[in-house]
C-alpha cells in the first residue's frame, strides 16, 4: 500500500434494515490532506465517516489505517477523533475541563494536561476562556471547544461531521477559514462531511462527490467544478446548463441547434453526448452578434451578479452576468471553446 495513504476503505458495504447505504465503496485518503465528502442527504457520506471512526461496522469490506486493518477495532483504539454537528460538550464542565476530559481518562500528568489544553485553546482562538461555562458561549465558540477537545488527543485524523451546520452564514464562512488554518497549522488529515458545495470547494484539497452510496468523482475543487464526470456532479456542484449534443468529430460538437468548436476529443463520430456550460461562462452580446439568440424571461439580482433565465429555440438557459438585460429583451449568447465541457451520455 502507498505509504502516503493514511486511510483506505476497500469494498465497504453497509445496510440498515436491509436498505443499502454503501454499496461496495472504495476510497484512499492521503496523509495531511483536507478531504471533503460531499453529497445530498442520504448519499452515505456520514455513514462513510462513521465507518472510518469505528461507530459503524461494515457488513463486508475492510478499513485500513496506515496499512493496518482496523475494521473490527473499537473507536477508542483508533488514532481518530470526531467533531459532531451538535458538539456534545459536557454542560457541567467548564471550557478547560471539556478539553482536558480525554487526557484525564489517559491519566496523564497534570502539568502535561494543562500545557496541551492551553496550547489547543490558543490554536482555536479561545485563550483566556478556560474557566468559562460552555453554556454561556456562542455557537461558534462551542464549536471551537469541541475542535480543541478532539485535537488535544493528537489524533492522526480528525473527522468532522457537518460541524458548521448550526452556525449562521457569516460565522460559517469565518469558521471555514479557521478550520483550514488549523488543519494547516497541525499538518494532520481532516475528513470533512458537508452537503454545502461552496464549503467543499472553499476548504478542500480533495473533494469526494457521493450519491446513493457510491462515489461519483474524486478530484481537486477545480477539477470537480470545471471537469465534472457526469450530469449528477455537474448539476450538484454549482449551477449548470446541461444539454444533449452530438460530437461531430474531434473538437467539434453540435448542441442547441448550432455547431461549436470545443477542446474535447476522443469521442466517437456522431456520438450522443451531454454538454455542460456554466452560467458564468456565457458571454451576453447584442442579438445580432450572438452564436445563439435567446429571449430573457426572468432576471434575479444575486448581489455579485444577475441571474437571467433565457429561452432559446426550446432550450432554457441560466446566465450569470454583471450586467442585467431586460425581461422580454432579445440577446445574443457566445460560448468559447474552453467553456464547453463534453461528457459521455451514459455517464448521466
Amino acid at each position: 500500500m502507498d505509504n502516503s495513504i493514511i486511510v483506505a476503505l476497500k469494498n465497504i458495504v453497509v445496510d440498515f434494515d436491509g436498505e443499502p447505504i454503501l454499496t461496495g465503496l472504495s476510497l484512499d485518503i492521503h496523509d495531511k490532506e483536507f478531504v471533503t465528502l460531499l453529497g445530498p442527504s442520504g448519499c452515505g457520506k456520514t455513514t462513510t465517516l462513521r465507518v472510518i471512526g469505528g461507530f459503524v461496522e461494515p457488513r463486508s469490506g475492510n478499513v485500513f489505517f496506515a496499512g493496518r486493518d482496523i475494521t473490527r477495532l473499537p473507536p477508542y483504539k483508533r488514532q481518530v477523533n470526531t467533531v459532531f454537528q451538535k458538539y456534545a460538550l459536557f454542560p457541567h464542565l467548564n471550557v478547560f475541563e471539556n478539553v482536558a476530559f480525554g487526557l484525564r481518562l489517559q491519566k496523564l500528568d497534570e502539568k502535561e494536561i494543562r500545557s496541551r489544553c492551553l496550547e489547543m485553546l490558543e490554536l482555536v482562538g479561545l485563550k483566556g476562556y478556560e474557566r468559562r461555562n460552555t453554556a454561556a458561549l456562542s455557537g461558534g465558540q462551542q464549536q471551537r471547544v469541541a475542535i480543541a477537545r478532539a485535537l488535544v488527543n493528537h489524533p492522526k485524523v480528525l473527522l468532522l461531521d457537518e460541524p458548521l451546520g448550526a452556525l449562521d452564514l457569516k460565522l460559517r464562512k469565518d469558521m471555514q477559514i479557521e478550520l483550514k488554518r488549523i488543519q494547516q497549522s497541525l499538518d494532520i488529515t481532516f475528513i470533512y462531511v458537508t452537503h454545502d458545495q461552496e464549503e467543499a470547494l472553499t476548504m478542500s484539497d480533495t473533494v469526494v462527490v457521493m450519491n446513493r452510496g457510491d462515489i461519483q468523482q474524486i478530484g481537486s475543487p477545480q477539477d470537480i467544478y470545471n471537469e465534472p464526470n457526469n450530469a449528477f456532479v455537474a448539476d450538484f456542484i454549482g449551477e449548470s446548463n446541461i444539454l444533449d449534443g452530438v460530437m461531430l468529430r474531434d473538437f467539434r460538437v453540435e448542441f442547441a441547434g448550432q455547431e461549436f468548436t470545443c477542446v474535447d476529443a476522443g469521442f466517437g463520430s456522431r456520438e450522443i453526448v451531454q454538454v455542460v456550460v456554466r452560467p458564468e461562462d456565457i458571454q451576453v452580446v447584442p442579438a445580432i452578434q450572438g452564436q445563439l439568440t435567446g429571449l430573457v424571461e426572468n432576471v434575479i439580482f444575486k448581489g455579485v451578479h444577475y441571474e437571467m433565465h433565457v429561452r432559446q429555440a426550446g432550450y432554457e438557459w441560466i446566465i450569470h452576468s454583471t450586467q442585467a438585460s431586460q425581461v422580454g429583451e432579445l440577446i445574443g449568447m457566445n460560448i468559447g471553446p474552453d467553456e464547453i465541457h463534453i461528457m459521455h451520455r451514459t455517464q448521466g
